[in-house]
């Protein structure tokens, strides 16, 4: 569909005052936790407002482009819930402070949003001009579920290791020993220097561009339109600090989630090699409705999070502890 300009600028001028909004209602005062009661409420309206825009784009550009919004934003907040694993490794490994913690995932998600923004640019122009790169994608994304299928059944636990954008920023800037409050940056003898806080949101943001590598490519299998990719991303994104703090200890109870996660990328891979051939031509290859990618989405991830809460509280009751790899 052919979006004017200034659809794109209201969008993105919407969504980066939701988030200033967000931002100064959570912020304003004392640094504090962030409780679950207002995770609670914040989550609801991120998703609601997805809901939302949904609805509008259903009125607008009809129920295919719509179904191909709520799939992108079903399967990219999905993929975000294995993410958060990362992220409380991450936050766990530089000790940030709970009531710093909302701050650090906003600044983190802020340049993880700009930064899949171009990369999705990319994406769309080398899809646009490379037609075989569909088939380097559908291969990525079954190779990726095999590969997440595998790791879980040798029981390999998520780890962070930084990567160079992590590293170069610890060794270009001086580093305070310990966290300043909520500030980037601080003054010590006249000396310029940035705290841990900088470091972590450059963990954040930085990690989530590697997830992206998985993401991304999961979303164009869905839709070849750049704004619906950029919109689901970004409202995916949006929810995802406050998914953080709701879920919580929920997180290792999701054993199955893994499985669920690996089951739709194999799907969507596989739809993207079928749609590419029978772009090319060949008969038999059949073309997915959006409608079945959405209902297979939707209920792979109601069935493995079931599934996975059944699991937690059969282990309770056996006074196991849960294991992702289970």
């Amino acid at each position: 569909m052919t979006v004017p300009v200034w659809a794109w600028i209201a969008v993105i001028g919407g969504l980066l005052v939701v988030l200033a909004i967000d931002l100064w209602i959570v912020d304003r005062g004392e640094a504090r936790e962030f409780s679950l009661k207002q995770a609670g409420y914040w989550v609801s309206f991120y998703v609601a407002l997805a809901v939302v825009f949904g609805g509008v784009l259903w009125a607008t550009f009809g129920g295919d482009k719509a179904g191909e919004f709520f799939a992108g934003y079903i399967t990219e907040y999905s993929l975000s819930v294995d993410n958060l694993f990362i992220f409380f490794i991450i936050m766990s490994r530089f000790a940030v402070p709970k009531a710093y913690q909302h701050k650090v995932l906003l600044v983190g998600i802020l340049l993880a949003l700009v930064m899949r923004g171009i990369f999705i640019a990319l994406g769309a122009a080398a899809l646009e001009r490379f037609s075989w790169l569909f088939y380097v994608f559908g291969a990525f994304l079954v190779y990726t579920a095999v590969n997440l299928v595998r790791q879980h059944l040798k029981g390999e636990e998520e780890e962070f290791n930084e990567n160079i954008l992590l590293r170069w920023v610890r060794k270009a800037f001086p580093t305070t020993e310990g966290y300043v409050g909520s500030k980037v940056t601080v003054k010590i003898d006249g000396r310029l220097m940035v705290t841990p806080m900088l470091i972590v949101m450059v963990a954040i943001g930085s990690t989530d561009l590697l997830f992206a590598l998985d993401s991304i490519p999961a979303i164009f299998g869905l839709t070849k339109d750049p704004f619906v990719v950029f919109t689901a991303n970004a409202f995916a994104l949006m929810g995802l600090r406050q998914l953080y703090f709701l879920l919580g200890g929920l997180l290792q109870r999701l054993v199955y989630i893994s499985y669920g996660l690996a089951f739709i990328l194999g799907f969507i891979g596989v739809k993207l090699i079928m749609e590419a051939l029978h772009a090319g031509g060949v008969a038999w290859a059949p073309e997915i409705p959006i409608w079945v990618s959405l209902t297979i989405i939707g209920a792979t991830m109601v069935i493995t999070t079931v599934a996975s809460l059944i699991k937690a509280r059969v282990d309770a009751r056996q006074g196991e502890e849960p294991s992702r790899a289970s």
